[in-house]
């Protein structure tokens, strides 16, 4: 009799495995074939065997040798380092506010990042001529921090987390506005400097870039997923957390820091970039049809990295030579998975 109850546990464990199987297969995939997209298109193409020759060292060092290793490869590596890092952080905040809207474009997270980075531009630009990786992340982390602050601090007077979110929205106007007015001042060069940043570009990374972006996401990533199993208990409510042994306090404090690292972090390299840390997770969890940290965290990151590598190759190649900016590449695509989320609730209120 116990056999015949178990059997179907096990059935739907195997269903479950079978489906995250063929879900981590196809983004690998995808993963895969993107980053060969954009390795082998644009401006000058590079066929499939040449690419492996020149990758694998059996290529003499010629122009597209230097396409190859200064240009394209460093860009497509960041955005698959970024936008795995930006889903992530939107993971984060959607489990901080038990909600899956919340997001750091949404919430004016990134635009606080932007208006720090952008006073650091200019201070830095203007004294000293040059600027940082490590001053830009420091700069968009502060940044970060301080819009999530304001953030809350008014969810301690807001409980409606709809109010919340259009009170996220307007830090962010408020943010973009000092921005802007602080651009007004700057000097011209610094101010063509800016504009292109501020559009949200994954174009002009170095190898020195990628090796700053690894090392800070890689680090943060490894300790987002030592921390599933409180993640895990903390989407199941703060009481259930509290019987479970977790530290709400510094729990919570640890989701703010983590998320701000990740979104700062791309701020910093490639400008705001919206729609991301809301689609991806959402996606993710709807294609493994599970909220599991263990299994969502490291979907989130690769569902992350192919979105804006695929957005990245889109906003090169549509109306090339012209290049989009990123961000509206993402919005196209992200913004409707947005809109499609929020009917989706409102129906399963009624």
């Amino acid at each position: 009799m116990e056999k015949r109850k178990n059997k179907p546990v096990r059935m739907e464990e195997m269903r479950r495995r079978i489906r995250y199987l063929l879900v981590f297969s196809g983004l690998l995939a995808a993963f895969c074939v993107i980053i060969v997209l954009n390795i082998n298109t644009g401006n000058v193409h590079i066929s499939v065997s040449e690419i492996l020759n020149i990758l694998f060292g059996q290529a003499k060092q010629d122009a597209n040798y230097s396409i190859i290793w200064k240009i394209r490869l460093p860009r497509v590596l960041m955005a698959a380092l970024l936008g795995g890092a930006l889903s992530l952080s939107g993971f984060l905040l959607q489990t901080f506010f038990a909600n899956p809207i919340a997001g750091p474009f949404v919430l004016g997270i990134s635009s606080g990042a932007k208006m720090v980075v952008a006073l650091t531009m200019i201070v830095f630009l203007k004294y000293f001529s040059r600027v940082s990786s490590y001053t830009l992340i420091i700069a968009a982390f502060i940044g970060s921090l301080i819009a999530t602050g304001f953030i809350l601090l008014m969810s301690r007077k807001i409980n409606h987390m709809a109010t919340l979110l259009v009170a996220g929205i307007m830090i962010g106007y408020i943010c973009s506005a000092v921005t802007d007015f602080v651009v007004t001042f700057a000097e011209d060069s610094d101010i063509v400097n800016l504009h292109g940043w501020s559009q949200g570009s994954f174009s002009g990374m170095s190898w020195s870039n990628v090796k700053v972006a690894f090392v800070l996401i890689a680090v943060t990533v490894v300790i987002t997923f030592l921390y599933s199993k409180p993640i895990g208990a903390y989407q199941l409510g703060e009481a259930y957390a509290r019987s479970a042994g977790v530290n709400i306090r510094v729990f919570r404090v640890l989701l703010i820091l983590l998320s701000s690292m990740l979104s700062g972090c791309v701020t910093a390299f490639a400008g705001p970039v919206s729609f991301v840390g809301i689609a991806v997770p959402f996606l993710v969890k709807r294609m493994l049809n599970t909220a599991r940290p263990l299994i969502v965290i490291p979907g989130t990151f690769l569902g992350g990295a192919v979105f804006c590598m695929g957005c990245d190759l889109i906003a090169r190649m549509a109306f090339a030579p012209l290049e989009l900016n990123i961000s509206t590449v993402t919005s196209i695509f992200g913004a409707p998975v947005v809109i499609f989320m929020m009917l989706h609730r409102q129906k399963g209120r009624e």
